[in-house]
C-alpha cells in the first residue's frame, strides 16, 4: 500500500477495490504545484474529488495544513463546503445566465455583500479581464471563460487550488499562454496547487512535482 508523506501542505491518500482501483499516496507543499498525470481510467479526477469532498474512497486521509478533511477509519469528513477549495473544471462550469462578474462573485460568500463587486472585479483584474466583467460566458473566448472560471476558484481564498485539466479545451496557442499565466500566477499564491493532466510534456513545463498513476496506483 502507497504510504502517505507528511507535509505542511496537502497531504492524500485514498484506497478502494471499485469501481476504480485505488492504491495512491502523495503530497504537496505549500507554494508548489503536483501534477496527477496518467491515462483516462486511471483515478486521476476520483483523487481530484476526494480532496475537494465530492468522492469518498473505501479508505482515505486527505489533510491541509495540519487540518484533517478526511479521515475514513473514524468516518470522519467535511463537506465540500466546509473545505477552502478552488477547483477549476474541464469545462469551467459557468454559469451562462450570469455575467463574468456576478460568476466571481458567487465565490465572495465569505465577504458583505457591498463589498463583493469590487472585490470580483479585482480578482478578474488580477487574470487580466479588465473591461469584460459585464459579459457572458457566451461572449467570452475559450481562453476568456477559463480565466473566469481561475478567479472564481481563487476568490473563495482557499488552502488548496484543484485543475481538473483546465488545458484541454483551448487551442494550442491559448494553451501555451494560459500555462505561462499559471505560472506567473503561481508567485502571487503560497498553496497548494494540483493539476490533473494526461499530457506529460504540459506536467514537467509547470509541476514541481509529478505523481503518474497507472490503474490507481501512485508511482512517484
Amino acid at each position: 500500500m502507497a504510504k502517505v508523506i507528511t507535509g505542511s501542505g496537502l497531504e492524500v491518500m485514498a484506497k478502494q477495490r471499485s469501481p476504480i482501483p485505488l492504491d495512491a499516496a502523495f503530497s504537496c507543499p505549500a507554494g508548489e504545484l503536483l501534477a496527477l498525470v496518467g491515462p483516462s481510467g486511471s483515478g486521476k479526477t476520483t483523487l481530484l474529488r476526494t480532496i475537494a469532498g465530492l468522492y469518498q474512497p473505501e479508505q482515505g486521509h486527505v489533510a491541509c495544513l495540519g487540518s484533517t478533511w478526511l479521515a475514513t477509519e473514524r468516518r470522519y469528513s467535511l463537506t465540500p463546503q466546509q473545505r477552502k477549495i478552488g477547483i477549476v473544471f474541464q469545462d469551467y462550469a459557468l454559469f451562462p445566465h450570469l455575467t463574468a462578474l456576478a460568476n466571481v462573485q458567487l465565490a465572495l460568500g465569505h465577504l458583505p455583500h457591498s463589498e463583493r463587486p469590487l472585490r470580483a472585479k479585482q480578482w478578474l483584474a488580477n487574470v487580466r479581464l479588465e473591461g469584460l466583467e459585464k459579459r457572458f460566458p457566451s461572449e467570452l473566448s475559450g481562453g476568456q471563460r477559463q480565466r473566469v472560471a481561475l478567479a472564481r476558484a481563487l476568490a473563495r481564498e482557499p488552502q488548496v487550488l484543484l485543475l481538473d485539466e483546465p488545458f484541454s479545451a483551448v487551442d494550442q496557442v491559448t494553451r501555451r499562454r494560459l500555462q505561462r499565466e499559471l505560472a506567473l500566477l503561481r508567485q502571487q499564491i503560497s498553496i497548494p496547487i494540483i493539476l490533473v493532466t494526461h499530457d506529460l510534456e504540459e506536467a514537467t513545463a509547470l509541476a514541481d512535482q509529478i505523481c503518474v498513476l497507472h490503474n490507481g496506483v501512485s508511482l512517484q
